[in-house]
């Protein structure tokens, strides 16, 4: 199959690109953009009580308003606020509310506002609008911020604005400049790589402007099977598609070019060498997107819609870039034939390359040594995966020069951080009925008994008084662990065993959802990842047509994982000592290390495979394999790695924790477990390694199509000499 694909893209260049070009415009034009939302609430299921919680809250309060932000005041001098100080908080709210700013129903403040200690006062900033994620919600929230300065002058007093959707501007804002960087830096690190590995301006160049036109194709389709199927993307899928499309599409070329190279170096014309390498690497690219596209498919069984909904995108995007490496790529070289690599000759002969022969020698000859000792690197640095700590306070990885961040700081100079971002607790009378007030008095008695809360509000009763709502400031940050383990535990029993007779009681609020969230997590750990596992061995299983070679394949794979986690716990955790990890990090490091990093596996088993075939001795087999396979291997390995460590520039420290974790684990991956860890395991396990199939039997020579010289031995190559 893959033979007749690279005979019609070769042999039908311009037809080929111009399918291309037209799906590209023709998706740019008719499919709908991402839709995208950074409120968790809407990615849990209906189960959860904090989803529950707001549905109660839109059917009972509808016209209910909430602060989406809280303006912090506070002398220049730090001292206690004078009366006339308090006088020009008064004017300042009064000013910005006569703004009248698009979702922005009121800015309000009053003497109920300063804090105890006298230092600092407040201003609810409310909306109607629910998600505080909403662009024009924190649109408006930038205006009033830039509107305040003005206002300030002539007085003692600074502002700074807070709160959720603050916080949300402030993120976005930032991520918008990393985005950004993550882009540049990906098209220099893969332009720059490329002309050093090929030392051609158009193969460094070609690749790059491939994968922009498959870009312009996956997100059309992404865009297309969201509005049809009804999904919604994360914030976030927008830089994971980027690194995943040019990553992936990256180490695909490079496959292609490697071995394209390598049968020009052997003397077969252009378009036969072009149209051969994709008959030989074809299986290897389609088994390595297949297992890709399973690891992202498995998302689908998350209890979360922000994973359901990235696996597909992510899925398609690997699709496209597989379906563009077998014909959009070869269509392209196709017209170029060697031009492609001027001004090099490189290509026209065979070099040394001493490292890799070194390295296929030095697994060659001891390959129990280097098998232990690779084990022992990966299982050591897995120990520190036992100390991970999940953070869910994504405020406290932003940069401290924000001013959401500083202005949360001088907050809590005189409130309980709770103050800005309240739970909120509903009692639902089960028949419709009032409930009782001194009951509902009771009940808040015992809601503000709870240790870790600050204060309750009075009750808020609906239109029909059969449902009520308090507001409870905790002590701790909403999004910090203490809350959200305070309001996951103590206060949602205590609402559940104090509430009226009659009634049920909801515990909603950013630290409920919070805790929903940490609880589907741990639900997709159990699930997802043993899922994809299985898919992973199973088309590993269809590729190799062995039992045994996809088992030690996947354990290299798990101590792979563990070896990246920890050793991101011990640099962040233990070294910097920061408090907790980004909660999301073993799903990264699932998707990137283990589902992109699987490629690496699958190109050298395959070629090690190939290898064996020819029926030269294992130990030359082995050496061959990787001196062959390394150039590919490590090319592809840094270029990703490349792009994700970019992001320890960031000032944001989850940014950082995933560029470390994801580029460490990329070349672990390859240089650790592909390059001597499974060669060296197949080589100690011999023909077991096939088992049941015979896989690795000698194999007669196939002709050289198109009447191109040597054979299908002397031809068979995975990645190429440099």
């Amino acid at each position: 199959m893959f033979r007749r694909v690279g005979r019609f893209a070769v042999h039908r260049p311009w037809l080929t690109i111009l399918a291309w070009v037209v799906a590209a415009v023709a998706l740019g034009v008719l499919a709908p953009g991402l839709k995208s939302t950074t409120d968790q609430a809407e990615f849990l299921p209906s189960h959860y009580e904090s989803v529950q919680a707001g549905k109660v809250q839109e059917k009972a309060f509808p016209q209910d308003e909430q602060a989406a932000a809280v303006g912090v005041f506070k002398r220049s001098d730090g001292g206690k606020l004078t009366a006339r100080d308090k006088q020009d908080v008064a004017k300042v709210a009064a000013a910005l509310q006569d703004k009248h700013y698009k979702k922005i129903s009121k800015v309000t403040t009053g003497p109920e506002a300063v804090s105890p200690n006298g230092e600092i006062a407040l201003a609810n900033i409310y909306s109607g609008e629910k998600n505080w994620s909403d662009d024009t919600v924190m649109e408006s929230i930038k205006s009033l911020r830039k509107d305040a300065k003005p206002l300030l002058k002539g007085t003692q007093l600074k502002l700074g604005v807070t709160g959720s959707a603050a916080s949300n501007l402030d993120s976005k804002e930032q991520s918008g400049d990393t985005d950004g960087m993550i882009m540049m830096a990906t098209l220099v690190l893969i332009i720059v790589l490329l002309l050093a590995i090929f030392r051609s301006p158009l193969i460094a160049i070609l690749p790059v402007l491939i994968i922009l036109l498959v870009t312009s194709v996956a997100n059309g389709l992404i865009g297309t099977a969201a509005d049809v199927g009804g999904l919604k993307a994360d914030a976030s899928v927008t830089p994971i598609l980027i690194v995943v499309l040019f990553g992936v599409g990256t180490d695909y070329i490079l496959f292609l070019l490697f071995r394209y190279r390598e049968l020009l170096r052997q003397g077969e014309e252009p378009k036969t060498a072009l149209a051969e390498a994709v008959a030989r690497v074809g299986e290897t690219i389609a088994s390595a997107a297949g297992a890709v596209i399973a690891s992202f498919l498995a998302l689908l069984l998350s209890t979360m819609g922000m994973m359901k909904a990235l696996g597909p995108s992510l899925a398609i995007a690997v699709g496209v870039t597989l379906i563009a490496a077998l014909t959009l790529v070869p269509a392209v070289f196709s017209l170029l034939g060697t031009k492609a690599f001027w001004p090099s000759k490189a290509w026209k002969k065979t070099p040394k390359n001493r490292t890799a022969n070194a390295v296929g020698g030095l697994v060659s000859r001891r390959p129990g040594i280097v098998a232990a000792l690779s084990t022992v690197v990966l299982a050591v640095l897995a120990v520190g995966a036992f100390g991970f700590k999940s953070q869910w306070d994504m405020d406290s990885q932003l940069p401290d020069k924000l001013e959401s961040v500083q202005a949360m700081k001088d907050l809590q100079k005189g409130f309980s951080a709770g103050q800005a971002d309240p739970a909120m607790v509903f009692v639902k009378a089960k028949d419709g009925a009032r409930l009782d007030k001194g009951e509902l008095e009771a009940f808040r008695g015992k809601l503000a008994a709870v240790k870790g809360v600050d204060k309750v509000s009075p009750a808020v009763p609906s239109k029909d008084g059969s449902v009520v709502q308090f507001s409870v400031v905790t002590k701790a940050k909403p999004n910090h662990d203490e809350a959200i383990k305070l309001v996951g535990g103590d206060l949602r029993d205590t609402a559940h065993q104090a509430a009226p007779k009659g009634s049920e009681a909801l515990v909603g609020g950013t630290s409920a959802v919070l805790t929903d969230i940490e609880n589907a997590v741990q639900h997709d750990y159990k699930v997802v990842f043993p899922v994809a596992g299985l898919a992973i061995m199973l088309i590993l299983g269809l590729l190799l047509r062995s039992l045994v070679a996809p088992l030690y394949l996947m354990i290299a794979v798990a101590l792979g994982f563990g070896a990246t986690l920890g050793s991101t716990v011990w640099l962040f955790q233990d070294l910097k000592g920061e408090d907790g990890m980004l909660f999301m990090l073993p799903i990264v490091i699932y998707l990137f290390v283990v589902a992109i990093g699987t490629d690496y596996n699958i190109l050298m088993v395959a070629r090690l495979r190939e290898e064996v075939r020819k029926g030269i001795p294992p130990r030359e087999a082995i050496r061959t394999a990787v001196a062959q396979s390394a150039p590919t291997v490590a090319s592809a390995a840094i270029i990703l790695a490349g792009t994700f460590g970019v992001l320890l520039l960031a000032e944001n420290s989850m940014l950082q924790q995933m560029g470390f974790a994801v580029a460490f684990g990329i070349l672990l991956t390859a240089f650790v477990m592909a390059m001597l860890l499974v060669p060296t395991v197949t080589s100690l396990l011999g023909h077991k390694a096939w088992w049941p199939g015979h896989q690795d039997a000698p194999r007669q020579a196939e002709p050289a199509p198109y009447g191109g010289t040597g054979s299908y031995e002397d031809h068979a190559s995975y990645s190429g000499r440099r």
